[in-house]
């Protein structure tokens, strides 16, 4: 494949993923550089690599000379099979995760991102209802050696409520098994992160694994969440990450979930820029949202807990 430009800059874990449907990956920077040293750059590489896609890339317009060149390859027997894509249509497609603007300028994006119809809250609340009946068997002697646990390493409350945002932009009572020491927040609020020193020995456990989560099951059947959506955040975060990033309100047009598309496919944020990764990835699930969708969550949320797989 080809990428032409700059504007979007793959994560490292994004490449991985690329580099295993594409066998070459190469890459033309598109600033500063007239047009026909950009189409010789091209013509190079299609002597070299058999070129299968091509990525627009650019943060300015594509001259009118590369985009005719780029049209005319179809009409071109050994070159019919190449395919063009914008960055935009290429995240959704191969990495499944909507691009956000850098700016405020695009506002046509926000069109695609809209709340459940009626007929998708029915199957949402129904996959809701099922899920947790199903959950709350498996997961109730988990659930008993949790409490135990939590008892024993760090003596306190065995559950943690604290506010946090939902659907329309409102706070509600998000409860969980508590995973980190009492004191935790002396010093303020901060993001929690990978191998975080406030968390205890079992409370490591419980978010490697998802345990904590649980008693989200009480979340859902008061309709404050779903089994399945974007990750609820606290206010004080929420706040942040309006100002920093494009359409981060945008998450909250459906209500939150215990697990989520952003959860299985990006790992453990420390930051707004990881909070704007995940944020590509919630709006994805929101534009295509589907049950074969909710499936596949499902099913990669189940290795992550039975620790067969992760990102």
């Amino acid at each position: 494949m080809l990428i032409l430009g700059q504007k979007y800059n793959f994560t490292e874990l994004e490449l991985e993923r690329i580099e295993k449907k594409f066998d070459t990956i190469n890459t033309i920077v598109y600033k500063d550089k007239e047009p026909q040293s950009i189409i010789k750059s091209i013509e190079n590489i299609l002597q070299k690599d058999r070129l299968s896609t091509v990525v627009l890339n650019t943060k300015a317009k594509v001259d009118d000379s590369i985009i005719k060149y780029l049209t005319k390859l179809k009409y071109d027997d050994r070159y019919k099979h190449i395919k063009i894509y914008g960055i935009e249509h290429f995240l959704e497609k191969f990495l499944h995760k909507c691009y956000i603007p850098e700016d405020n300028n695009d506002l046509h994006y926000l069109d695609d991102i809209r709340e459940f119809t009626w007929w998708q809250m029915v199957q949402k609340r129904a996959i809701d209802f099922f899920g947790i009946f199903w959950l709350f068997l498996f997961s109730f002697f988990v659930m008993q050696k949790c409490k135990k646990k939590i008892s024993q390493e760090s003596p306190g409350p065995i559950y943690f409520k604290q506010n946090r945002v939902g659907y329309d932009n409102k706070e509600f009572t998000c409860i969980k098994f508590r995973s980190m020491r009492l004191d935790a927040e002396k010093d303020g609020v901060q993001f929690a992160s990978k191998n975080d020193n406030r968390v205890f020995p079992w409370g490591e456990h419980m978010r490697r694994r998802r345990y904590d989560e649980l008693p989200q099951m009480l979340n859902i059947l008061k309709g404050e969440m779903h089994l399945i959506g974007p990750r609820p955040e606290r206010k004080h975060w929420t706040d942040q990450f309006e100002e920093q990033i494009p359409y981060y309100a945008q998450r909250h047009v459906i209500r939150p979930g215990v697990t989520g598309w952003a959860q299985v496919m990006y790992p453990y944020g420390e930051n707004a820029e990881d909070a704007k990764q995940k944020l590509m990835y919630d709006l994805y699930y929101i534009k295509h949202w589907s049950i074969l969708l909710e499936l596949k969550i499902v099913w990669k949320t189940a290795m992550v807990v039975l620790h067969k797989k992760g990102v």
